[in-house]
C-alpha cells in the first residue's frame, strides 16, 4: 500500500534533483500553484489596465464615429 504522507512529497526522487535541492538552492514546493501576494497584485493591475484601455478604445470608437 502506497505511502501519502505530506512528508514524503518533499523527498527528492532522484539524485539530480537531490543535488538541485540541496547545491542549487532550488525550492521544494510547498503549495503548487499559488503565487505571492506582490506578483498577483501586479498580475491584477496589469489585468485591469488592459481591460480599461480596451473599454476606452471601444468608447472612443464609438464617439469618433
Amino acid at each position: 500500500m502506497p505511502n501519502y504522507d505530506n512528508q514524503s512529497n518533499d523527498k527528492p526522487f532522484n539524485d539530480a534533483m537531490e543535488h538541485q535541492q540541496n547545491i542549487e538552492g532550488s525550492p521544494i514546493p510547498k503549495e503548487t500553484g499559488k503565487l505571492p501576494f506582490p506578483i498577483k497584485l501586479i498580475g491584477f493591475f496589469l489585468l485591469f489596465s488592459v481591460i480599461l484601455i480596451i473599454v476606452f478604445a471601444i468608447i472612443g470608437g464609438v464617439i469618433m464615429n
